[in-house]
């Protein structure tokens, strides 16, 4: 069962803007894992956190819904200063990664304990479960175990529970990991059509790249509890400003060359390319599928034939270019012709090349 049948809203949620400023976390004398962070967020909008394992993007969210007090700095939902209130003040709610269900209650004694808590009317307890309940495509689930059901189904259980409460910010922390990989597919894609819909603000926490670029409007990417930097998912993928970002967002090889403001040199190969960006010595990022053989008989990137994997839709190649090995994915198949050895002649495509400083 998916989501598409759900009503189109409910009455009573007023998204939120976000603005963090100069949020600092530090735990103990040492470990700093938020460093003087500022970020805003749109009303409605969905931004993804994302980067490596201590990267402080768990301890962010968890400030941002109350869970943790920050060090210093301050949050702001729309004019209200939110940085010293509890959780329970914000009209903020989060959906965890382990579902955080009660196995002893059904689908909808789960769904309204927040309700249930606040000390809502009984009517108006079960008017709001079964909307909810209706938004995640579970109403005929109402008395079910929790037990009883999937993981998807447990998932959607907790956005259930989430959204009731109306809150003005929706928080994920890490929601999908506990599934396998062709449910977690589909069920972000249920929740980005859902936040659509409901044009909820969300801060939501992966360290999935896909997951990160296929479920935003904007993505934040930290490393070492600061943002290496902040864009649209097609912006971090063509345009990354540092190495690191390349490297996490997608796969990309690294050769040096050089820039002199029209075209790229790499080892005699030149290339038109546009970019601002200061001439000199740089380090040109190529996505892998921007690698193709060049026509017989023009000269491109020379580079010595490795290995070639064929995986049905595309061909993994490997080449050595002076040394460094560069990886190239080509649909179709590629050239089936070349043995380990052989010296070939590449070119790359105006799309997935990109510059950034030498290293």
């Amino acid at each position: 069962m998916t989501m598409t049948s759900a009503p189109k809203v409910i009455e009573g949620i007023a998204p939120a803007t976000v603005e963090v400023r100069e949020l600092l976390k530090r735990f103990g004398k040492d470990v700093v894992a938020v460093d003087h962070v500022d970020l805003h967020i749109d009303r409605g909008e969905l931004v993804t956190l994302l980067g490596p394992s201590g990267c402080g993007k768990t301890t962010m969210l968890r400030m941002i819904a109350g869970l943790e007090r920050p060090t210093s700095g301050q949050i702001m939902l729309d004019d209200d200063d939110v940085t010293r209130l509890p959780a329970y003040l914000r009209d903020v709610t989060m959906v965890f990664q382990s579902y955080a269900l009660f196995p002893h209650m059904n689908v909808f004694e789960n769904v309204a304990y927040g309700v249930r808590v606040a000390k809502r009317p009984k009517e108006e307890i079960t008017q709001r479960v079964h909307e909810a309940l209706a938004m995640v495509g579970l109403e005929e689930y109402v008395a079910r175990p929790v037990t009883a059901l999937s993981g998807g189904q447990q998932q959607r259980v907790a956005l259930a529970r989430a959204l009731i409460i109306r809150p003005r910010v929706l928080l994920f922390d890490e929601p999908l990991s506990n599934l396998d990989a062709k449910l977690r597919k589909r069920v972000r894609e249920e929740i980005r059509e859902l936040q659509q819909r409901l044009g909820i603000t969300s801060v939501y926490v992966t360290h999935d790249q896909e997951e990160a670029l296929a479920i935003s409007d904007r993505v934040v990417v930290m490393r070492e509890g600061v943002i290496e930097q902040i864009g649209t998912p097609h912006q971090l993928y063509v345009e990354p400003a540092t190495r690191f970002v390349a490297d996490f967002i997608g796969s990309a090889n690294f050769l040096p060359g050089s820039w002199d403001g029209t075209q790229i040199d790499l080892l005699g190969y030149r290339r038109p390319h546009e970019q601002d960006f200061p001439s000199g010595p740089v380090t040109v990022m190529v996505r892998p599928e921007a690698v193709e053989f060049a026509p017989a008989g023009e000269r491109g990137l020379e580079a010595t034939f490795m290995s070639s994997s064929y995986l049905g839709p595309m061909t993994e190649f490997v080449f050595d270019v002076s040394g460094q090995e560069l990886f190239a994915t080509m649909t179709g198949g590629g050239r089936s012709d070349a043995k380990r050895g052989d010296t070939v002649q590449l070119r790359l495509k105006d799309a997935g090349v990109s510059l950034l400083p030498p290293t």
